[in-house]
């Protein structure tokens, strides 16, 4: 059966176009994806992000499970700071990519993508065995709203008086937006500036209308999914299921950075960690396929799946792509093999249909923010 967030009547209302996605039924353009893109790139954008699955895991030996559980070092992340890390098999596969919320001296939250929610949960608890820890399903504790753009600090500062210039990025404060308790991340997937907001659901519809209506002087519009996919495809950041698999470890993905082998606690033990040590070794000695960004020379938009090819021969395979709205051209994140991922690297094409398109080799991102 199809899940529904608590915003679901809204976005009815506004006459969204609704799709199902990883179970959900959920918003994805309310008008022109292009207009939503481009006023998150240049105002701001409201989204329903109410589909993420939240864990929380508390108690004495928390950290250590999660040190255990996840391949980042949990230890190390202050209170009310957040960490991008992930979730890996014993065999090094990622299951997911997640950010870890520290709400407490002993309480956690993490924050799976919504199509591995089951999966981490089940992870997790399975993981917990022998700690003096507990892991518990909240997903249905929590709406998730996000605002995006460059005028969003300005939008939430209008509705809370918590201290939004002293929240820095990754770090997340409980206070009361629009007479609503909620927790204020500054974090997002869009690559600007933004703050995503957990809040009971039964306060939800409240909360986007307030912000709906303190925004309306800052260009606040609301965005669907389709426009979240563009958004941080131009800035390089990695979907589940296209840049990241379980087919796939860290290394592979280019995301090494993420593993932490020398933690504070259960350093030799995390899951998946002799495969990773194997697999960062490999990666040194020979450089797997390389995430790169291509931008096309013509109009034809590249899909998952497509080959990358030099002089007919496959040399790798795109991820994602789409036309992006920044640069008015098709772009794609593709793996490729490292011979090839230099950036201006010549004669790479992607076989579309059986005709080889040209694509420029860049490095990622393809849009970076004026801080």
């Amino acid at each position: 059966m199809t899940r529904t967030t608590a915003l679901d009547a809204l976005h009815r209302s506004l006459g969204a176009t609704m799709t199902d996605f990883a179970g959900w039924d959920m918003p994805l353009r309310y008008g022109s994806e292009r207009d939503e893109h481009n006023a998150v790139r240049t105002r701001a954008g409201l989204f329903d992000l109410s589909h993420m699955g939240e864990i929380t895991v508390s108690g004495p030996q928390a950290v250590d499970l999660l040190n255990h559980a996840l391949v980042g070092n949990i230890g190390s992340v202050g209170l009310g700071r957040a960490r991008y890390t992930m979730i890996c098999r014993a065999d090094g596969g990622i299951l997911d990519d997640l950010i870890v919320y520290r709400l407490g001296e002993t309480t956690y939250m993490v924050v799976a993508n919504a199509g591995n929610a089951q999966v981490v949960l089940d992870a997790l608890t399975g993981r917990a065995a022998g700690f003096d820890a507990e892991v518990r399903d909240d997903r249905d504790a929590y709406a998730l709203l996000a605002v995006q753009g460059p005028t969003s600090a300005a939008i939430v500062k209008s509705v809370t008086d918590a201290d939004l210039d002293g929240l820095k990025y990754y770090a997340g404060l409980p206070d009361t937006v629009a007479g609503v308790q909620a927790l204020i991340a500054r974090t997002g997937y869009t690559g600007e500036d933004g703050f995503e907001l957990f809040v009971a659901p039964t306060d939800a519809e409240k909360l986007w209308q307030a912000l709906t209506e303190a925004g309306a002087e800052y260009g606040l519009i609301p965005a669907g999914l389709s426009c979240r996919d563009t958004l941080r495809l131009e800035a390089g950041m990695p979907l589940y299921g296209h840049e990241l698999t379980t087919g796939l470890t860290p290394f592979d993905a280019g995301l090494g950075r993420v593993v932490k082998f020398e933690k504070t606690s259960h350093g030799d033990d995390f899951v998946g960690h002799d495969a990773l040590k194997e697999a960062a070794a490999k990666a040194e000695a020979n450089p797997p396929r390389k995430l790169v960004g291509l931008i096309a020379e013509g109009r034809r938009v590249p899909r998952a799946g497509m080959s990358v090819v030099v002089d007919g021969t496959v040399i790798g395979e795109v991820t994602s792509g789409a036309p992006s709205p920044t640069l008015g051209k098709p772009i794609a994140m593709a793996y490729v093999d490292a011979t090839h991922a230099e950036p201006g690297t010549a004669g790479v094409g992607v076989d579309i249909r059986g005709t080889h398109e040209p694509y420029e080799v860049v490095a990622l991102p393809f849009y970076k923010r004026q801080k």
